[in-house]
């Protein structure tokens, strides 16, 4: 049962960094920015760290994304995972 003493975890609005890990494809920080924009219209490109994987076959985006309420950022999380692209949401 949830406790409604303790403090949140996240207090909301705030800024915060999702890892999105996929196919090392074209357009994957594209497709990325374009599902995150859904739910942050002030997002964009500055907000996405880029890193490839050793083996060329993956890219890890770190998105940091400004989100109003656990709903939004819920969104944002479902969003990202139901891309075809995508391997991991953290």
């Amino acid at each position: 049962m949830d406790d409604p003493t303790k403090e949140p975890l996240i207090i909301f609005p705030c800024h915060f960094s999702i890892k999105v890990i996929g196919d090392a494809v074209e357009n994957f920080s594209d497709i990325v920015l374009r599902s995150i924009t859904k739910y942050d219209a002030r997002f964009d490109s500055s907000c996405i760290d880029m890193k490839g994987s050793s083996t060329g076959k993956y890219i890890s985006l770190t998105c940091k994304v400004f989100v109003l309420s656990q709903k939004q950022l819920d969104n944002i999380y479902i969003e990202l995972s139901g891309l075809k692209v995508t391997k991991f949401v953290l």
